[in-house]
């Protein structure tokens, strides 16, 4: 594993095969911690990806659990090397809620992410202006700046070059017609929008008025898919934040909910007609 990965996956990475030679071994947590005599809740953190990783620590680890593979060794090692230092958005500190930077991290590592709205555009396909003047209205003065950074180095980072997770967004048509900003400023943002329809990792959908009601009509919802872990859900808002991994029926519900609404949602040619006519609406106003 490269040296200059954010810390936030290698931490990931050294959650998942650490959790997974403990349980290949046969121990609980508690096991564990009793043989090394640390305290439970430092494999606690660990294990949750949320602390970096000392090569001592980690050596420790392996010897307990007898994971003794020399490239998986060296990789997992190199992995606590990079688990120190700070994260892409730690410039950005002070709006990024510790919820939201556990999120951060895991977004960093998905392979997929599937994400629906009912009120407003997601942040990933806000421009400039739009998330200004929606952070002007919601965000103190002095945050609003720091909050419209955030989001366009996000945008980048997954939008510029060629790797990067596949991400699948069903948009509702009651966001398209919220004139944040003014009609000037939405009229661009829905032409920022078709150029990311062409995006190659890109699949976007737009949910009309007629669905009408469904399981999330009011709750903004982002699920995360991993190759080598279980699906996060990530529930905005004030009281949003990840899902526990152990509440697989609440995921499940939401990845129902998600497939539903993609199944009636508009796309294609159908979908850029409804974006023109939105701007149009714009035009004429």
């Amino acid at each position: 594993m490269a040296r200059d990965i954010d810390p936030s996956l290698n931490r990931r990475r050294l959650r998942i095969e650490l959790r997974k030679a403990r349980e290949q071994a046969g121990l609980t947590q508690r096991d564990a911690v009793k043989r090394l005599e640390w305290s439970l809740s430092k494999l606690i953190r660990i294990e949750a990806g949320t602390v970096s990783l000392g090569v001592t620590d980690l050596r420790a680890l392996l010897q307990l659990y007898e994971v003794t593979e020399p490239d998986l060794v060296t990789e997992l090692e190199e992995a606590a090397r990079g688990s120190k230092g700070l994260s892409w958005w730690a410039q950005y500190s002070e709006v990024v809620s510790p919820a939201y930077a556990l999120y951060l991290g895991y977004e960093g590592a998905a392979d997929t992410i599937r994400m629906y709205n009912p009120v407003i555009l997601p942040g990933l396909f806000q421009t400039a202006d739009y998330a200004t003047a929606l952070q002007s209205a919601t965000a103190q003065e002095a945050n609003v700046r720091p909050q419209v950074d955030l989001r366009i180095t996000r945008q980048e980072r997954f939008f510029d070059g060629d790797r990067g997770p596949e991400v699948d967004v069903v948009l509702d048509e009651a966001a398209l017609r919220r004139e944040v900003g003014g009609p000037a400023v939405m009229r661009r943002q829905l032409d920022h929008i078709k150029t990311l329809v062409d995006h190659p990792r890109t699949t976007v959908r737009v949910l009309p008025f007629s669905a009408g009601a469904h399981f999330s009509v009011s709750t903004p919802f982002i699920l995360l898919g991993f190759k080598d872990d279980d699906d996060l859900l990530y529930l905005e808002g004030p009281a949003g934040g990840l899902s526990s991994r152990d509440d697989l029926g609440l995921s499940a519900r939401y990845q129902e909910c998600f497939e539903e609404i993609s199944a009636i949602a508009y796309e294609g040619d159908r979908m850029i007609e409804l974006l023109d006519t939105v701007r149009e609406s714009l035009d004429n106003g």
